[in-house]
């Protein structure tokens, strides 16, 4: 195990209720035979992060008995209605007092984007001062890795939907863009249609 790897936690944002699914929470969605959540896990740990803290909100009590999380850390955000901000913040906040120095932010609803955007994300970081964000052709997207310096000012502007937009926006020129449109499709699993992209 690298000191990247011992140092960076997984953080998975599973919470969304999937409004625009006519109400199936985007967790418990069938990807390979399995819920979307545990698909997800596994891309974390594949890319090797060894903590992984999942964020949970709607249907958290059936995702608890229907997937198989093993020794994840289970974070119950019962302001998930809110948007993403509040469950970015919820994960952040279980990650204060543990040993990692980052987390490594990925979303639940995009299962176009593999261990390896995970991993070049991932080795990227070098301290607690880094803030590192996959590109796809040039423009942000996810996953993000936030280092632990950063962790209260995001916390402070993750609002609604808006994760950590506001703080990458507003520290750009900390930020280091890591190009992962020849390994990944960033993709979101939001609309009926968009259930074409699971297998």
């Amino acid at each position: 195990m690298t000191e990247n790897e011992q140092q960076v936690a997984g953080l998975l944002l599973a919470a969304g209720g999937g409004r625009r699914l006519g109400g199936q929470p985007k967790a418990l969605l069938a990807h390979r035979g399995r819920p979307l959540v545990e698909h997800a896990v596994g891309v974390l740990r594949a890319a090797g992060c060894t903590r992984v803290h999942v964020v949970l909100g709607a249907a958290a009590a059936a995702v608890r008995e229907r997937a198989e999380l093993g020794d994840c850390v289970l974070v119950e955000n019962p302001e998930w209605a809110e948007g993403m901000g509040s469950s970015l913040r919820a994960g952040l906040d279980s990650l204060a007092g543990t040993t990692a120095r980052a987390a490594l932010v990925s979303l639940v609803d995009q299962p176009g984007i593999g261990a390896e955007a995970m991993r070049r994300v991932l080795a990227a970081y070098q301290d607690e001062s880094s803030l590192v964000s996959a590109a796809y052709d040039g423009a942000r997207g996810h996953p993000v890795l936030l280092g632990a310096a950063h962790w209260a000012g995001v916390a402070a502007t993750a609002t609604g939907d808006r994760g950590a937009r506001a703080y990458l926006k507003e520290h750009r020129g900390a930020l280091t863009l890591v190009e992962c449109g020849d390994v990944a499709r960033p993709y979101d699993i939001d609309t009926v249609a968009d259930l074409a992209h699971l297998e």
